[in-house]
């Protein structure tokens, strides 16, 4: 890992955005940034000096825009802009969502095309590096002006008001700012509307539900490929040749991680079956094409948050070439609010066909042989409930996300006075693809539980390269069943292993990267 990341507003890649926001990687500014910048900023006061109309910088905002504005009065003017805005409301966003949000919002304005002053942006990136964590509340935003409300709460902080979190405690921003070494910032015209015209809380969100999502994926892919072979499936549905003749990338990479998974096993069907069956029910045979759907729309996902993360979202944007500033739609969130919704409708869809695979395990007229709700055989029959309340969290969990995955992105309700007619939701996309990551990790720890459990009562037959590796890894930290506890909290720990990655990497070790 790298001490720092270049911010340059061109190339920062996703896999970065996270690093910043979840293991304090710190970040600098590229001297070309620095620059582009300056020449921006000059740009602003050049026209300030001609008295030129632009918008935000010498008139109010919104449906204020008609008023105009003395250069006399700009400062006060995006100092209560930011005071204004800083009406957000419910929970706090986790720190890494803050650091995230910062992280971008930096970005974008080290393209320079905002006038901002080069101080400003040194001191936010200095906020990160120093670990000034502005207090956000997670409500408030409609992802159409951009995030203005929580990326207001960001901006407060940066002029020394506003609450932060500094060492473990939450304090004024101005002593946050302080105990850091920090000197708040005098925002100059232009410069509130710069910090918080950008779809940044959103996409930070986004991103980081992007990268949870994508390791959940292979997470999935290993737990079905127990479930598979704890109920003796057929090998014959992730033949290469099927796959070739429905080439979606995602489809065939699946089915090819489940034939590596599988190699070697002894567990699955040898022809017609235990039961006569010649195949396996679709939530079973057709894992290749749910889940190779799914990476499919995170590709998608990807490819969309990383032109985002690189983007200019302010307004008005400064073209310092050629000394104007032109007024647009770019801080409109709609592009996060679409992405995130599709990441939550593809991740529900994993939690829905695992959830249907636990159930599986659960029924003794549908499990191959194995007890009902997978209770030890020693124990006496009727005494034992069993992983039977595992498959009902998962239900819940499962009919939860469907709720969740309603799309935000066809919603809209008109602000500042019907000004802003039309906005994205893109920060309760966000939020909600969030959401069902967590909600997903948990469905999937409950399958890891079961088809443990499963294997283990189906003896000591030689499981597929990939699946023993994820076994004996779970079975480090959750031992068998043997009668009825408590089983929540390793749910949790198998949920924790699944965010981590300790399984997933377990497993790579043993029959390389999925």
């Amino acid at each position: 890992m790298l001490n720092k990341v270049l911010l340059d507003g061109a190339s920062l890649t996703l896999e970065q955005t996270v690093e910043v926001a979840r293991y304090d990687l710190e970040a600098k500014l590229s001297t070309e940034a620095q620059a582009r910048v300056r020449a921006s900023r000059r740009t602003i006061e050049e026209l300030l000096a001609e008295r030129r109309p632009v918008y935000g910088v010498t008139t109010g905002f919104g449906a204020l825009s008609g008023t105009r504005i003395t250069p006399e009065d700009s400062v006060e003017l995006q100092r209560n802009l930011i005071r204004s805005h800083c009406a957000g409301v419910g929970s706090s966003s986790e720190t890494e969502v803050v650091r995230a949000t910062m992280l971008l919002r930096a970005n974008t304005l080290a393209k320079g095309y905002s006038g901002i002053k080069l101080e400003t942006l040194e001191t936010l990136v200095e906020m990160i590096n120093r670990h000034v964590h502005p207090v956000v509340p997670e409500k408030g935003s409609v992802g159409a002006s951009g995030d203005l409300v929580p990326l207001a709460h960001v901006a407060s902080v940066l002029m020394g008001e506003g609450a932060a979190e500094y060492q473990g405690s939450v304090m004024s921003g101005g002593e946050a700012m302080k105990k850091a070494g920090l000197r708040p910032v005098e925002f100059a015209a232009k410069e509130g509307l710069a910090l918080i015209n950008g779809t940044e809380f959103s996409k930070a969100m986004a991103v980081l539900a992007l990268s949870d999502g994508e390791r959940l994926v292979v997470n999935a892919e290993i737990a079905g490929a127990m479930t598979l072979e704890s109920l003796h499936g057929h090998l014959e549905a992730f033949d290469e040749r099927l796959h070739a003749v429905r080439p979606h990338d995602g489809q065939v990479r699946a089915a090819g991680d489940f034939r590596r998974l599988l190699s070697g096993s002894d567990l699955l069907a040898q022809g017609a079956g235990e039961e006569g069956g010649v195949h396996d029910p679709y939530s079973i045979r057709c894992m290749p094409q749910v889940i190779g759907a799914v990476r499919d729309a995170l590709t998608y996902v990807s490819k969309t948050l990383l032109t985002e993360v690189n983007s200019a979202t302010d307004n008005p944007l400064v073209f310092a070439s050629d000394s104007v500033c032109l007024s647009g739609g770019n801080f409109h969130g709609q592009s996060v609010s679409i992405a995130s919704d599709v990441l939550s409708i593809a991740l529900a869809s994993v939690g829905n066909i695992a959830e249907r695979r636990i159930a599986r395990l659960m029924d003794p007229k549908l499990n191959q042989g194995l007890p009902a709700f997978l209770v030890s055989r020693t124990s006496k029959e009727g005494l034992n409930s069993g992983l039977m309340m595992a498959q009902v969290v998962a239900a819940s969990l499962a009919s939860e996300n469907k709720v969740l995955a309603h799309p935000a992105s066809v919603d809209s309700l008109p602000t500042s006075a019907n000004f802003e007619d039309h906005v994205s939701m893109s920060a309760s996309a966000a939020r909600k693809a969030r959401e069902i990551v967590a909600n997903v990790e948990r469905i999937v720890a409950i399958e890891f539980l079961c088809a443990s459990q499963a294997l283990d009562l189906r003896g000591q037959k030689a499981l597929g390269k990939g699946t023993q590796a994820a076994f004996a890894r779970i079975r480090t930290k959750i031992r068998p069943l043997t009668s009825d506890r408590e089983i929540s909290e390793e749910i949790k720990t198998l949920a924790s292993m699944i965010s981590s990655g300790e399984i997933v990497d377990a497993v790579e070790a043993s029959i390389g990267k999925l």
